[in-house]
């Protein structure tokens, strides 16, 4: 099974930047049902894996905090975009959630994540890039978006099933942060 962890957005911060999945040809906008934000993705492993990730989640400790999503922008440079997205801004909490889900990652024993943590919510994965014009456009009418501030209270370990509308996400478990 193909598996990440994330955080699941409230409906109406979904609902929100839903509202800016268009004006942009040859992109697959994300299902509203689909927005979150990726702390770690993992990739195909079995269900022994899967269980011994799922003990090494368990045991993360970390505090409830506010996130805020602002701004917009793409993976790739204009001529080879592969993702649009909408950003969060810096918050020492997250990276701090970030940082004790990867040594829970690793200590279940999957190799480290090698790659920079880019903390963002993908609107759309890009196939054919769009003119660029039209995607500078969409940066600029959209670069000022801010959603309210929400309260992160868990994470969660998805999982991912392909489909021909684009993937579909279940929730295999979810992991609460301590309150304040």
């Amino acid at each position: 099974m193909r598996l990440f962890i994330g955080i699941a957005l409230p409906e109406d911060i979904r609902f929100r930047m839903s509202l800016l999945c268009c004006g942009l040809p040859n992109v697959r906008w994300v299902q509203p049902e689909n927005m979150h934000l990726t702390l770690r993705f993992i990739g195909e492993v079995d269900n022994c894996v899967m269980q011994d990730i799922d003990a090494a989640l368990a045991a993360v400790r970390a505090p409830s905090f506010m996130l805020s999503l602002a701004g917009v922008g793409h993976f790739g440079k204009e001529k080879n975009v592969r993702v649009i997205w909408a950003g969060v801004e810096k918050s020492p909490a997250l990276q701090h959630l970030h940082d004790k889900i990867e040594s829970a990652v690793v200590r279940s024993g999957q190799p480290p994540d090698g790659q920079k943590f880019s903390p963002h919510v993908t609107l759309s994965r890009v196939k054919t890039p769009p003119p660029a014009g039209k995607l500078l456009e969409f940066i600029t009418s959209n670069n000022l978006f801010r959603a309210q501030p929400f309260e992160v209270t868990h994470f969660t370990l998805f999982s991912s099933f392909p489909s021909s509308e684009g993937s579909i996400y279940r929730a295999e478990e979810s992991y609460e942060l301590s309150r304040a």
